[in-house]
């Protein structure tokens, strides 16, 4: 991580530009998995076009880029269930209605590595987005990333105030978390072209218009690289 970064950068986002502190910002890169990006993952299995969620595999990898030379964190959340659906009770979360994940396995116990268990192919990141040794690794069973993890506490010992978020899924995920970070007084900036949704592209669109006018800011990855780069004095 850079060490040079300056102390404040502005960022082109609506509903107007945001002044950011690198040194106090982290880019949150969400369930970017094998499991919800690849051939063969459970997104894939039940038949969902991954286009949109690999279309956004670049800007995700152009903004670790740009966050690590620019003196951000970076923070990756990871949807990996520690328990298999046999082991809980299906009738105590309405999880097990809602999130066909934690059911699949019962009905092929052959996908078990496919899918978002801890360990398996499906919960590894992506390849393409590996996390360096500096970047931190938050494992969740949620959708909101500071529910039942270390996430909160991760941002106060590096005294972050600003969060960039990019990654999957936009209406779930990254929006749970995102919401969850601004009740809890952060600053976050969604990248509208690093988030894929899950469902017709209305889903996204209604993501985007409520966190621009009700939870946080909006940018793109162009806007967020210039920036970086303005304020390390790249021409």
């Amino acid at each position: 991580m850079s060490q040079s970064a300056p102390d404040v950068i502005l960022l082109e986002a609506e509903p107007q530009p945001i002044e950011i502190q690198p040194l106090k910002t982290a880019v949150i890169l969400v369930d970017m998995q094998n499991a919800f990006v690849h051939r063969g993952g459970y997104l894939d299995l039940v038949g969902i076009d991954l286009s949109s969620v690999q279309g956004i595999v670049d800007p995700c990898r152009r903004i670790l880029a740009a966050a690590r030379s620019g003196g951000m964190r970076v923070l990756y959340l990871q949807m990996a269930y520690s328990e298999r659906p046999a082991d809980r009770d299906p009738k105590a979360t309405p999880a097990f209605r809602k999130s066909p994940s934690l059911t699949l396995i019962q009905q092929h116990p052959e996908w078990a590595d496919r899918l978002c268990y801890a360990g398996t192919w499906g919960a590894e990141i992506i390849e393409e987005l590996k996390p360096a040794p500096e970047d931190i690794v938050v494992r969740k069973e949620k959708y909101d990333g500071f529910i039942g993890t270390d996430l909160e506490a991760i941002l106060k010992e590096y005294g972050i105030r600003f969060l960039i978020f990019a990654g999957t899924a936009t209406n779930i995920c990254v929006e749970s978390t995102l919401r969850h970070a601004f009740f809890l007084d952060y600053f976050p900036i969604l990248v509208s072209d690093a988030v894929s949704q899950k469902g017709i592209a209305l889903l996204q669109e209604a993501t985007l218009a409520n966190v621009q006018s009700n939870f946080g800011w909006v940018t793109t990855t162009e806007h967020l690289v210039r920036a970086v780069g303005h304020g390390r004095g790249d021409d």
